[in-house]
């Protein structure tokens, strides 16, 4: 039986047989910064002991993870920190390590014969002091919580924490690595008389034309996805859009930053029973609005601190003309099906999601590229000295190497694309957002 997209989305994801519940995780089937590079997490570390500064150090500084997978981020950041009890020894974020291993989520002095590390791919300045003398007690105060429907991995080590639900009362950093658009929505088409929505029949994936859209869903289509001639004459300043000093984040339609994956493209597909795409106006929208919800609530959630979002989007004068919905599943890119056996994904309309969470925190929001960001938090992607060459050549390859990983990040075209939102929750915004 037809039902809506957002019923459809959440039983196929978050059932008890569902996508990100059942299985071997989210890690099998696509590619995200988290997998990419452990350049990511070395980055996110600066991030996190910027807010620590701007919280004061507090007594216990929060590191929440929503949508945390198999909790591969929390664990990268834990192992950058090392084990509370040897502080003294905890890793800078300028890439100095407490010990070193294998697994390449470590990083290691430039030159170590065990991995590859980041130093020629996250720069700090010449004065900036590492993290250990910033603050030695940082893992002994930081309380990692991962937050996921699925079950806790056995390896998970104890100290991160695993909840279903986002804690209140939270002082520290709140992450969301492609969470958003993981968050059920309803679909929409645009009819000769109004928006309708869109119904899919489950284990099929074939959608029909349901009844009108009314009420908050058409007040959130006016408001956030109007139509081409409205869109082109709207700017930043009309919609409180984002800052960005590169540019990237306010162009394009946000295709560029789907997650890497091989087959088909994001382009418009034929869907029986809902009209074909033939002109320029949007025929087809995702109803942002339980996104918006889901992001107020975990701005909400914050007493003191930072919520970052990072995720492919959009913005409202650049909204995609047929929608983005889509699947992935085992490394590809498929159609979507909403019966539990792929990941069922659209972008975000990332403005909207940032004004609602904006009247909770009633405090400015910034947005950028992950470029921009990343490039601000010392992750740059430059090329070691050619010098090392010369007095350590396999040291020169391993940083080439893991420069080239960073690159990747900062693609542009790629996950580089990705917007970050960053809301600041009664505190100064840290410097390396300001930047």
């Amino acid at each position: 039986m037809p039902v809506g997209w957002r019923d459809a989305m959440s039983r196929a994801l978050y059932g008890p047989d569902g996508f990100f519940v059942a299985g071997t995780g989210p890690a099998d089937h696509f590619r995200t910064s988290v997998h990419a590079s452990p350049a990511f997490a070395t980055a996110l570390l600066r991030l996190v002991a910027e807010v620590d500064s701007a919280l004061g150090h507090p007594s216990r500084l929060d590191v929440v993870d929503v949508g945390a997978g198999r909790g591969e981020l929390l664990m990268s950041l834990r192992r950058l920190l090392g084990p509370a009890e040897s502080a003294g020894g905890m890793v800078g974020v300028s890439g100095e390590p407490a010990h070193s291993g294998r697994s390449g989520l470590i990083p290691a002095w430039s030159g170590s014969p065990e991995t590859l590390t980041p130093a020629a791919a996250v720069r700090r300045s010449p004065d900036e002091p590492s993290l250990v003398a910033r603050h030695r007690s940082l893992a002994e105060r930081v309380h990692f919580t991962a937050v996921e429907y699925a079950h806790r991995p056995e390896n998970l080590p104890e100290e991160i924490h695993w909840t279903t639900e986002i804690p209140d009362g939270i002082t520290g950093l709140l992450l969301a690595t492609e969470w958003l658009d993981n968050v059920p929505l309803d679909v929409a088409v645009q009819t000769a008389d109004g928006w309708r929505y869109v119904l899919v029949e489950p284990s099929t994936g074939v959608e029909t034309v349901g009844g009108p859209v009314s009420g908050a869903d058409l007040d959130w289509l006016t408001t956030w996805w109007p139509s081409p001639a409205s869109s082109r004459g709207a700017d930043r300043g009309e919609t409180g859009g984002p800052t960005s000093t590169d540019g990237t984040a306010g162009s394009g339609s946000g295709f560029r930053a789907a997650r890497p994956a091989q087959g088909s493209s994001l382009t418009a597909r034929s869907r029986p029973g809902c009209p074909e795409t033939h002109s320029s106006d949007y025929r087809r929208a995702e109803i942002g609005r339980s996104r918006d919800a889901a992001w107020a609530d975990a701005v909400r959630k914050i007493s003191r601190g930072l919520a970052v979002a990072v995720d492919y989007g959009h913005l409202r004068e650049g909204r995609p003309v047929d929608g983005t919905l889509t699947g992935y599943r085992g490394g590809r890119q498929v159609p979507p099906v909403p019966d539990g056996s792929s990941d069922v994904t659209a972008h975000v309309a990332m403005d909207s999601v940032a004004s609602a969470g904006a009247a909770v925190a009633r405090c400015a929001y910034s947005l950028s590229s992950q470029r921009e960001a990343l490039r601000a938090l010392g992750a740059d992607g430059g090329r070691p000295p050619l010098s090392l060459a010369g007095t350590d050549p396999a040291g020169y390859v391993r940083a080439l190497a893991a420069a080239s990983t960073v690159a990747e990040l900062t693609d542009p075209a790629g996950l580089g694309g990705h917007l970050w939102l960053r809301q600041p929750v009664g505190i100064e915004v840290p410097s390396a957002v300001a930047r």
